[in-house]
């Protein structure tokens, strides 16, 4: 959980850095993406291994697989989205590049993905027992 908090704390400080007075630039910086892409990643391994301990040694299923996949796939599209312009598939170009809002859909689409995996990894609740009618 510990581990949750940092991460969160990390992705709020790279998303707003004016929180801490760090707003130095205009414009969204490859350090700045990076922190926040830090930031998601330990906020991502903090809640598996927090659902891990939960799960506490249950069987994989079907479900619990996708999850895995959709928290890892959600992390891939938040930081393709994010370092679009960085790897040449986003429409601006350096040095004045500008996060737009096809890359801020693709960061909470992103995320999304993750908490829809997140959701689909937590383990289902069990059974109750019925009631013996031999009482």
């Amino acid at each position: 959980m510990a581990l949750m908090l940092v991460g969160l704390a990390v992705f709020v400080v790279g998303v707003e850095p004016d929180v801490i007075g760090m707003d130095r630039s205009p414009v969204v910086g490859f350090v700045q993406i990076g922190v926040w892409l830090t930031g998601l990643a330990a906020l991502l391994l903090g809640a598996y291994s927090a659902v891990r301990v939960v799960r506490n040694s249950r069987p994989s299923t079907l479900q619990s697989e996708i999850g895995l996949r959709l928290i890892a796939t959600g992390y891939v599209v938040a930081a393709t989205a994010s370092l679009a312009d960085f790897l040449g598939i986003g429409s601006h170009r350096l040095p004045l590049l500008y996060f737009g809002p096809v890359q801020i859909a693709g960061l909470i689409f992103g995320a999304f993905l993750c908490i829809v995996g997140l959701l689909l990894f937590w383990p289902p609740r069990p059974k109750k027992r019925e009631p013996d009618s031999h009482d």
